[in-house]
């Protein structure tokens, strides 16, 4: 009889485990799911606005649904992050971790960015979903990107003295599970190389996406907005570079967005290779891609229902000048051969 009831006791255990983890959120299917998420984040605002340049890692609490019962109601712990961001926005960018002492229905997305609006009003919420966007794109061109999650998130003070803020926001996937998903691991931040040590392929297409949408604020040897993975099974090959942090791209427009005094450019919205030259084989290829994606790429613009049709129009208008550009011959051989960068 003793017996018996260890053995049931075992079982209920394990009949627990399995239901807890099959709850268990699917952090694959969370980037791939295209609904919008309403989230409810909670936590004393005080200290994230008042604090955010200090390395301070709060708690706070996490609600949301979706689709499966019971709706996803957790303590979570975050911290603000991004230079600019600390110093000039009134919220700052925050980072979410999900793992706590004890493993929740959450912990498989382990720690996540959170892209929020600089400050609380509809233009920021605009840039934030041009961003979202941006990313969005780069996803149709290769897997070897970070998947975003688009959410209207409630900032909900924990002490009750500020008002709930209500504001467009994304989750960016995490870098180790994206090099996860892709056979590879993430290298160090210490681990540095040069532009030319990278992928060849893959560092063409990344070069010629950042000048598609209009953006210098990157640098491979700095590891800015730059991740890189290496695949797991092939350690002789070279790195992949892996970009992210698109908001100051022309395609966004962010008026606190400028570009850096020594490239001599006058605004974001110009276009400015930052790439190594290539010869017409390579840039055919690549091109031929964006080709191929021109009217998904507009669709991911155009069934943004937030956006604002003004935006929209200026998105495509800006990629249309792109487009024209690479159909020229003449550019192409001046921009991305005769004159691209040697060192």
């Amino acid at each position: 009889m003793r017996a018996f009831r260890v053995w049931l006791l075992l079982g209920l255990l394990y009949a627990g485990d399995k239901v807890c983890a099959q709850s268990r959120i699917d952090s694959i299917r969370f980037f791939t799911d295209t609904s919008v998420l309403d989230v409810t984040l909670v936590a004393n605002q005080a200290k994230i606005v008042n604090n955010k340049m200090k390395a301070e890692v709060i708690d706070g609490r996490i609600e949301f649904t979706d689709g499966t019962q019971p709706p996803y109601n957790e303590p979570i712990r975050l911290s603000s992050r991004g230079e600019y961001r600390k110093e000039n926005c009134y919220i700052p960018s925050l980072k979410l971790y999900f793992r706590g002492n004890t493993p929740g229905r959450l912990s498989p997305l382990h720690s996540l960015k959170l892209v929020c609006t600089c400050k609380p009003a509809d233009y920021y919420d605009q840039l934030v979903l041009k961003e979202f966007i941006v990313y969005k794109i780069y996803n149709l061109l290769t897997d070897k990107s970070f998947r975003v999650r688009l959410m209207r998130l409630h900032l909900v003070d924990s002490l009750k003295k500020k008002k709930t803020l209500d504001q467009f926001a994304f989750l960016i996937e995490d870098a180790d599970a994206m090099a996860k998903r892709n056979r590879c691991k993430e290298l160090k931040d210490d681990q540095r190389f040069k532009t030319e040590s990278t992928d060849r392929k893959q560092m063409t297409l990344v070069s010629l996406f950042q000048y598609m949408i209009g953006n210098t604020d990157w640098s491979v040897p700095y590891n800015h907005n730059i991740r890189l993975i290496k695949l797991k099974k092939d350690t002789l090959l070279r790195p992949i570079a892996v970009p992210y942090d698109f908001d100051y791209a022309g395609l966004v427009n962010a008026m606190y967005a400028v570009p850096a005094p020594d490239l001599g450019m006058e605004s974001v919205r110009e276009r400015n290779y930052r790439g190594f030259p290539r010869n017409m084989a390579e840039l055919d290829v690549v091109f031929q891609s964006f080709r191929e994606n021109k009217d998904k790429i507009y669709a991911i613009i155009n069934e943004c229902g937030p956006l604002s049709k003004q935006n929209k129009t200026e998105m495509i208008n800006y990629l249309e000048e792109f487009y024209k550009m690479i159909d020229d011959s003449r550019q192409v051989q001046d921009v991305f051969i005769d004159h691209a960068r040697l060192q």
